[in-house]
């Protein structure tokens, strides 16, 4: 399906104008996600802090990795949102694609910091078919690409 982008020289005026609003309100986002990034950052950065100071002093038991795993990959998807946004910036178009391979991020980093004494069966089988969806999705529009080029 190949999208049609607005551009600001369509002949309505009015959709000029709301192509503009929209591109001013997502530069806006863009700037917000990356103030966002640079919290998270300090937020990584605290949390292996307190994980170091806490004791026994510079050890980590199996939760505060995980803990310190989960900061990690929040970094990552908040960076994988900004190229998103960027990425919708220079086209117009949402990149499908790239949506998808952020959501599994997403859905990775839930496994990696699942506890699963705190969890029920229907939420792991709900997680795995979440994840089984996104990456069938992910492999067909790889696919239909790869057909495209």
């Amino acid at each position: 399906m190949k999208y049609e982008e607005i551009h600001e020289d369509h002949e309505d005026p009015l959709i000029n104008q709301l192509h503009r609003a929209i591109k001013i309100a997502v530069k806006f986002l863009a700037i917000l996600m990356v103030l966002v990034i640079f919290w998270t950052i300090a937020d990584v950065i605290y949390v292996v802090f307190e994980n170091l100071r806490s004791p026994p002093r510079f050890l980590l038991d199996m939760e505060d990795i995980l803990e310190t795993f989960g900061a990690f990959l929040v970094v990552l998807i908040a960076i994988e949102i900004f190229t998103n946004i960027r990425l919708y910036l220079g086209t117009n178009v949402i990149p499908v694609q790239l949506v998808l391979a952020t959501a599994l991020m997403a859905v990775a980093r839930k496994v990696i910091v699942l506890d699963l004494e705190l969890v029920g069966a229907e939420h792991v089988v709900g997680i795995a078919l979440v994840t089984i969806a996104l990456g069938v999705s992910y492999w067909l529009v790889q696919e239909k690409s790869k057909r495209s080029a």
